[in-house]
């Protein structure tokens, strides 16, 4: 039975790059999917996706009551005029406020992505500490609204355990996913560039923030350029001084005068910067799991990275790169050189990155655990799993059938939902939701769809 599927985005350039290879494929199993987008994120390309949408009223950054109560509002009023089958949400204010609207709307399948722990968790000053003493509560009464909870590291997980955000009983909803994939038919491989036909580039992909690590990548391209002055070292990312520990103008334009780093500014497509590079560098102080470094590794780069939450689980040390310490500009700088002394250590551990792109991270497989966590396919028989897959949760017999259990109680709820519906709409005419500016359908079906 089609489904009418609501994502409520943190922002309109995740939609698109993290879950649009999932959109397309709840489309094609005959799906309606319709998304929330923070109205100052908006970006033409969402168009490209092939979905109606709606624009909402976010706060980017805080904890306002005010405004975030303007927010929750806004999604109960939309759910209970679309009123989806299933809601996904990710990012910290949309798993919370998504999961509690979407529970007292009565919607039957709530799914909440935790993509990362994000600034809060990754600082002790006051300001975070307290701030991260609220989001831990508000995130325990999110998540406990949730049917279905995904984490894309395990030590995200972990840490949800010891803080009590998740309980015992809790375990049957939780769903291990390898990031949100990579799309290895956008990212194909290609040979990186080696001395001494062209010098050793060092690429790293960012928001210019301190948590992204870019202070450390600049300070040990200083270290190296004297004794390796071919060597390249290139930054791509916006720089947006309102965000929470973004970097100082001051200092970053002092860097670019120094002209060790080259600062390229934000870009609407890495794949050529990938192509170019030799190297991927990611000195992040956490992660959930990076979208950069999936991109890197597909397009068969080394990556060094560090030993710290989400980016440890995608390098193997001297495999497919290095892990460093965080905030060590000295033991990134000490690992950079190894390429430089070993430059054939690129082309081999470049396609050890390939190698576990493709086994680990393709977004076909990501996205079809998610499915089957949403219930949306068939569990796959177990002799048709991976390795991987076998390890990732439960054992099989178990969790099918806690799935055909579930899927019963949910497709109960579903009737009893639209039930409800049904009589609602008999009693009263549809309210229209003027707060939020209605976007058209994307396609020309859908377009016909919503005169009728």
């Amino acid at each position: 039975m089609p489904e009418k599927i609501l994502f409520i985005a943190a922002n309109a350039r995740s939609l698109i790059a993290n879950r649009g290879d999932l959109i397309q494929e709840m489309k094609a199993l005959g799906h309606r999917v319709h998304a929330l987008i923070p109205e100052y994120d908006f970006l033409p390309e969402v168009e490209e996706l092939g979905i109606s949408y709606d624009l909402i009223q976010l706060s980017r950054t805080g904890m306002d009551p005010r405004t975030d109560w303007k927010y929750y509002r806004q999604l109960r009023q939309f759910m209970a005029e679309w009123k989806p089958d299933i809601v996904y949400s990710y990012s910290i204010k949309p798993v919370i406020y998504g999961s509690l609207a979407a529970k007292s709307s009565g919607v039957p399948m709530i799914a909440a992505m935790i993509t990362g722990m994000g600034y809060l968790f990754t600082g002790e000053t006051l300001k975070q500490r307290v701030l991260r003493h609220v989001a831990t509560s508000l995130y325990r009464r999110g998540l406990a609204a949730a049917d279905r909870i995904f984490f894309q590291n395990p030590d995200d997980l972990a840490l949800f355990r010891e803080l009590g955000i998740i309980g015992p009983e809790d375990e049957a909803k939780i769903t291990r996913t390898n990031g949100s994939g990579i799309n290895l038919e956008r990212f194909p491989s290609s040979p990186p560039p080696m001395p001494p036909a062209e010098p050793v580039t060092f690429l790293m992909i960012a928001r210019l923030l301190q948590d992204k690590g870019v202070r450390e990548f600049v300070r040990a391209s200083e270290m190296l350029r004297t004794d390796y002055p071919k060597a390249q070292f290139v930054v791509a990312g916006p720089h947006d001084p309102l965000l929470p520990h973004a970097l100082p103008a001051d200092e970053l334009e002092q860097w670019k005068v120094n002209g060790v780093v080259s600062f390229v500014g934000g870009v609407k497509d890495v794949r050529p910067y990938l192509k170019e590079s030799s190297v991927y560098v990611l000195p992040s102080y956490r992660e959930g799991t990076p979208r950069s470094v999936l991109e890197a590794m597909a397009t068969g780069r080394p990556v060094i990275t560090t030993d710290t939450p989400g980016c440890r689980e995608t390098v193997v040390d001297w495999v497919n790169g290095f892990l460093v310490p965080v905030k060590s500009a000295e033991a990134l700088a000490s690992r950079m050189k190894i390429f430089l002394r070993q430059p054939d250590l690129i082309d081999v551990m470049g396609r050890n990155s390939l190698s576990m792109a493709q086994e680990k991270y393709d977004v076909n497989l990501v996205n079809r655990i998610i499915l089957e966590a949403l219930e949306l396919v068939e569990p796959l028989p177990e002799d048709h799993l991976t390795e991987a897959e076998l390890q990732r949760g439960q054992p099989q017999a178990q969790k099918r059938q806690e799935q055909t259990q579930s899927r019963k109680k949910r497709q109960e709820q579903t009737q009893s939902h639209k039930k409800r519906q049904e009589q609602t709409q008999s009693h009263k005419k549809p309210q229209q939701h003027n707060q939020l500016q209605k976007q058209q359908p994307a396609t020309q079906s859908e377009r016909i769809e919503a005169t009728v």
